[in-house]
């Protein structure tokens, strides 16, 4: 069955952009259902779904490489300017030529690769090279008056051992935003007891592995903030609760985001312009509504699928009560396959794949 659905992407791959299910259909020899059916079940995805988000992230290339959006739409097949505007707007929360204009980070959606392979082991030479890059561009963002807040302590521990951001300070949030209560305000007392109860941690427990080692963004000023945060919603929720963060100590330096994929680590730098984070951490992960105000397109996802995954019976949830035989572990690593967007941990998949069974 893996092989079968593998044979399918690969040829969607090679289609995408003038694909037809019945065409997929004969070259597998097997009905139109029949691949609809397969492809959902075991990837957690319809194909019309795939596809789509497949040619719209493949599109923004070609709008970044400056291409007509009148070409693109119509190289990707659809009926009109129109009808792509709509769509890429319902996917990245902005329209194709704010897109381009502003160079805009979005979250990837590649192809899906779910046959049973060896783990690149270039990651770390891809951070080197990519780091050198940055410094080339802007050079200020190495020096002693940078904090570098980076998405957990593992690459908080590579950043430092390494020196990858020169003499610049470093600090690592060791949290999960995207699961249990928030409070308004940021890192105070009431917000600390309350995330510490969600974990089922001890108070002093959280300060020791969340608290603490922010010291240097609550006692140290700095003139640049760079915030290195993946593009999957775990990272991006724990990105705006920094963000929240900033706005409301009233930091008044300059703050850059340098977000990336974690399986190839190519990192869009964008400086961020403070002002409605507060406003929109506290719609998300507090009050659980939408926000109303227009945001990156790699944030504008995560919070759609933030909120897809609050439904009872989302995604993951149906793929984990489809799946009940398949063994614990081996799940984990399927789920992580599957749904990179989502950026969940071993624990939390765990917890949802006990709580679903």
């Amino acid at each position: 069955m893996i092989e079968q659905i593998q044979r399918m992407i690969d040829w969607m791959e090679d289609h995408v952009k003038d694909f037809s299910l019945g065409e997929l259909a004969t070259y597998m020899g097997y009905s139109p259902y029949y691949c609809s059916f397969t492809f959902h079940r075991v990837t957690g995805i319809s194909i019309r779904r795939y596809i789509l988000l497949r040619r719209l992230y493949l599109s923004t290339i070609d709008l970044a490489n400056h291409k007509r959006i009148i070409d693109v739409a119509i190289d990707y097949n659809y009926s009109s300017q129109e009808a792509y505007s709509r769509a890429f707007k319902t996917v990245f929360g902005v329209n194709p030529r704010e897109f381009q204009l502003n160079k805009m980070p979005v979250q990837s959606f590649a192809k899906l690769t779910i046959q049973k392979g060896e783990e690149w082991c270039g990651l770390n030479i891809a951070r080197k090279m990519e780091v050198v890059q940055l410094q080339n561009a802007k050079s200020e963002l190495f020096d002693k008056d940078v904090l570098n807040i980076l998405n957990g302590q593992a690459m908080y521990e590579e950043f430092t051992e390494k020196k990858l951001m020169g003499d610049s300070d470093y600090a690592p949030f060791n949290e999960a935003m995207c699961s249990n209560t928030a409070t308004s305000q940021v890192f105070d007392e009431e917000f600390i007891q309350t995330r510490a109860g969600g974990h089922q941690d001890s108070v002093e427990n959280y300060k020791k592995k969340v608290i603490d080692p922010l010291h240097k963004l609550f006692h140290k000023r700095h003139t640049y903030i760079v915030l290195w945060f993946g593009e999957d919603m775990f990272c991006q929720m724990n990105l705006l609760t920094i963000l929240a963060y900033l706005e409301q100590s009233g930091y008044a330096g300059k703050v850059f985001l340098n977000s990336f994929r974690e399986d190839e680590f190519i990192v869009s730098q964008t400086e961020l312009k403070l002002g409605h984070y507060a406003s929109v951490y506290n719609d998300v992960l507090v009050n659980h509504v939408k926000p109303s105000v227009e945001l990156l397109p790699v944030m504008y996802q995560a919070i759609e699928l933030y909120f897809e995954l609050q439904k009872e019976n989302n995604a993951v949830v149906k793929y984990i009560a489809n799946h009940k035989d398949v063994p614990l572990s081996e799940l984990v690593k399927r789920l992580f396959k599957l749904f990179p967007t989502i950026g969940y941990g071993d624990s939390q998949y765990i917890a949802l794949i006990h709580k679903t069974r």
